[in-house]
């Protein structure tokens, strides 16, 4: 008996194999837009990377170790919009694999050492709970009494609402962490990633000994269309970009994915842990 076909499984599979840039409308077949490191081969749009690709193109091979990954969070405020929260947080977890939005660990980059940060993007946007904070503030706890030097990509929508103020209380726990971390003389860099947005980039994300960027990243606080209906005024067309941010000086560079990698080992050469004096 012939076999039949499947129609509703082959559109999927078709676009299974190709991918659409959403800045030059370019088709391109997916997997070598993976082997060019998830960068358009046309116009160089960044694609968003799950926590495993950023993983995979940064740290020396082997050299991961995860740490706090059984942290997770739960209900402080019984909060419920259209779902309860813990369903929401339970669908992300089944879907993402992690616990929260952050993962945390130490690795080495290019021979470096370092204490590393990713956060996912796919987990309710990249909010920043309890859980985000608590797990940053160990990373930094950890960088300072092992005196490496810490890194952080930041990929997030602000702070997550349902945890109300207690979400917003981890701006400042982390940038605390961050500020005796900097007492320490211990190097912390950050990389802003696509968005980088909110109650991130309104604390730790800006607070880097060297603030980086991939190219076109959106950074800001506040969404454009509230800004401009505020203060009634047109914006200009790059604002909020990572290229508007470093022509006004708040960033320190901007670093393509491909040289990433090699700009941090080299920044990491640099910027040494010094010891405090006694």
């Amino acid at each position: 008996m012939p076999m039949q076909r499947t129609e509703a499984a082959q559109p999927a599979a078709r676009e299974d194999l190709w991918v659409k840039c959403p800045k030059c409308r370019d088709i391109a077949y997916r997997k070598e837009v993976e082997r060019n490191l998830n960068v358009c081969l046309k116009c160089g749009h960044h694609f968003r990377l799950t926590v495993e690709q950023r993983l995979a193109i940064t740290v020396d091979r082997g050299s991961w170790h995860e740490l706090s990954a059984d942290l997770i969070g739960g209900d402080p405020l019984r909060f419920r919009d259209s779902k309860p929260y813990p369903e929401r947080l339970a669908q992300a977890r089944a879907a993402s694999g992690r616990g929260d939005a952050i993962v945390i660990g130490t690795c080495r980059i290019g021979g470096r050492n370092v204490a590393l940060g990713v956060m996912d993007f796919n987990f309710m946007g990249g909010s920043m709970g309890l859980v985000v904070g608590e797990k940053l503030s160990r990373l930094l706890v950890h960088a300072r009494s092992r005196r490496l030097p810490a890194v952080v990509f930041s990929a997030s929508g602000g702070a997550r609402m349902q945890e109300g103020a207690l979400s917003l209380m981890q701006m400042g726990k982390v940038s605390a962490a961050i500020a005796r971390l900097r007492d320490a003389r211990v190097p912390y860099i950050s990389v802003c990633c696509d968005p980088t947005t909110g109650g991130v980039a309104a604390s730790f994300a800006m607070l880097g000994d060297l603030n980086l960027a991939e190219p076109g990243a959106v950074i800001g606080f506040a969404g454009r269309r509230v800004i401009e209906q505020t203060i009634n005024q047109r914006l200009p067309e790059d604002f909020q970009t990572a290229e508007f941010l470093l022509t006004h000086g708040m960033l320190d560079a901007i670093v393509p994915r491909h040289q990433m990698r090699h700009t941090l080992a080299t920044l990491l050469g640099i910027l040494r842990p010094r010891r405090t004096a006694q």
